[in-house]
């Protein structure tokens, strides 16, 4: 085969490889009606394989705002529950689980292929951004970046990406109604590198701004902290209620 030749062939290959990856994004909501019809749009601009929503019992008009997701789902509250019933029907390739409250900057799905076809990657999530000014927000953008590189540790507000097999091969986000994210990063991170990917996703303040910043930044720590050292996050639950 001469080099043109091969180069061609080469080239045809990426493609076939780039085609064949296909990114469902998997979407757990309760009381999400403001924000949910944003969200799904806003993603649609992406060109994902599809949107599974997955509703955990919505008293509100979630379920009917939601109409424009490739699919919508209904399974017992709670986020782990929601997302493993989520990715039970998902047909894409690699999944990623999405808040509802989040959105993806341009770009950021064709990063995340790239990121699960190189050898020894089990999952990786994108740069966080609160959607606030100032330099204490930016300052915990910078932090939960450096806490997956030092510790392998995803937040849901980050959206954690892996492949569909490695996923069901771990039997999915373990049964919690708190903290699922935490403990299935934990065990990701025995499988391979979790990296953090050079695009952001854009996250509502409106927690920090209820909360507190620095009130609920601290939280985030003690309760992270509790749970890897051997409380019941079932337990910790109370400490850590909704925000809408």
């Amino acid at each position: 085969m001469d080099s043109k030749a091969f180069s061609d062939a080469s080239r045809n290959g990426c493609a076939k490889l780039e085609i064949a990856m296909s990114v469902s994004i998997i979407i757990p909501t309760f009381n999400e009606a403001g924000c949910i019809a944003e969200t799904i749009d806003s993603l649609r601009r992406q060109k994902p394989r599809e949107i599974i929503v997955v509703d955990g019992g919505s008293t509100d008009d979630t379920l009917a705002v939601a109409h424009d997701a490739d699919r919508v789902l209904t399974s017992q509250p709670g986020r782990a529950f929601q997302m493993n019933a989520g990715a039970q029907g998902a047909s894409g390739d690699s999944l990623l689980f999405l808040h509802a409250d989040c959105r993806l900057e341009a770009g950021a799905l064709p990063a995340l292929e790239r990121t699960l076809a190189r050898p020894h990657i089990a999952a990786g999530c994108f740069s966080m951004r609160v959607e606030a000014a100032g330099w204490p927000f930016r300052s915990i953008d910078a932090c939960a970046s450096a806490r997956v590189r030092l510790t392998g540790i995803v937040y849901g507000d980050q959206g954690l990406f892996l492949k569909r097999d490695l996923f069901t091969r771990l039997g999915g986000f373990p049964r919690l109604n708190f903290m699922e994210d935490v403990f299935f990063s934990h065990t990701l991170a025995h499988q391979g590198r979790i990296v953090v990917v050079n695009r952001n996703i854009l996250v509502s303040p409106r927690r920090w701004q209820k909360v507190g910043l620095v009130r609920q930044t601290l939280t985030n720590w003690t309760l992270t902290a509790l749970a890897l050292y051997g409380v019941s996050p079932d337990r910790l639950t109370a400490h850590y209620p909704p925000v809408r």
